[in-house]
């Protein structure tokens, strides 16, 4: 390991300032709290906790992403050792774009050099590195899903962010999968909290249809709204994160966001004790869990499989 770096004094004599820790969010503390307690435990893995011998400053989008490139700005103006780039490709793309010298470490669920956040995973090279998981590249699998659980429907409807840098790919995968299930996909765009409904009122006019979500992180920090619009429309539906079967909503596949903070929060103690971008491969959380919510299910008439049941990483009842 690097030496650690050092950190610059006030006045001769003083005691050397704490490094600080740029930590760019794209919503609000209350939706962050899981993932930034996360964050905080990788980062004392690596040896520094906030207030003893690291500060954190924070900048919170609010769920309004076009906020994020002047946020980045900010934190590049001032003294930070490190930017953390939490909660999607969204937050790493603006924290790019400022065009800063300054370390930037990431946490997304989508491929970072098909993003070109990185040149590769293995030598991400210049000033930016992170952690990926696997939550974009499995959509099709949540489709296949809820093919399961609706065997007799012919058409599924698939929610996308039309504004998310990933929205595009994900939905090639997943036309290439309802061809091979036979199924045909209704495309519903969402990218604001107040047409939620609408996509939820849409499916409950077909009686056989189902909601399949794409990864997105505007939807999963929305998952209490989420659950709450699918049991008032009695509309199955399945997101990529647990959260959304934890409010009541019928199942979730996806990676598993409290590893990647976690190994978020490592990466940035590796930095600040002097370890360069450059030299930490992009890590790849390969953790992917299925939740199923047995209530749900129970009220929306479309009780589980036991294979599925047997299967799920988390059960709820």
């Amino acid at each position: 390991m690097a030496g650690a770096a050092t950190w610059t004094t006030a006045s001769y004599g003083q005691k050397p300032s704490m490094p600080v820790v740029g930590y760019l969010c794209p919503e609000s503390p209350e939706l962050f709290a899981s993932r930034l307690e996360a964050f905080r435990q990788g980062l004392a893995e690596a040896g520094f906790v906030e207030g003893r011998n690291v500060t954190i400053d924070f900048r919170w989008a609010n769920g309004q992403y076009s906020r994020l490139p002047a946020l980045a700005a900010e934190l590049v103006a001032r003294n930070v050792a490190v930017i953390v780039a939490p909660g999607g490709a969204p937050v790493a793309l603006a924290a790019k774009a400022t065009g800063t010298t300054k370390t930037i470490v990431f946490e997304m669920g989508g491929d970072p050099v098909q993003l070109r956040v990185v040149d590769s995973l293995s030598r991400p090279g210049g000033n930016i590195t992170g952690v990926s998981s696997l939550s974009v590249d499995v959509s099709p699998k949540r489709l296949e899903l809820m093919r399961d659980l609706l065997p007799a429907a012919t058409r599924l409807a698939v929610v996308a962010n039309p504004t998310s840098p990933t929205a595009e790919s994900q939905l090639q995968k997943l036309h290439a999968a309802a061809e091979t299930l036979r199924v045909q996909l209704q495309i519903l765009n969402a990218s604001k909290e107040e047409e939620f409904e609408s996509v939820f009122a849409a499916v409950a006019k077909d009686a056989a249809s189902g909601l399949v979500f794409t990864s997105d992180p505007y939807f999963a920090f929305r998952s209490a709204r989420l659950a709450a619009l699918a049991m008032k429309y009695r509309a199955p539906a399945i997101t990529q994160t647990r959260d959304f079967p934890k409010a009541g909503g019928l199942m979730s596949y996806g990676g598993d966001f409290m590893q990647s903070h976690r190994r978020a929060g490592i990466y940035a103690g590796r930095v600040l004790l002097g370890e360069k971008p450059s030299d930490l491969p992009v890590q790849l959380v390969t953790k992917v869990e299925l939740v199923v919510n047995l209530t749900a299910a129970k009220l929306l008439g479309h009780p589980f499989s036991a294979a599925v049941v047997a299967g799920a990483d988390e059960v709820i009842e």
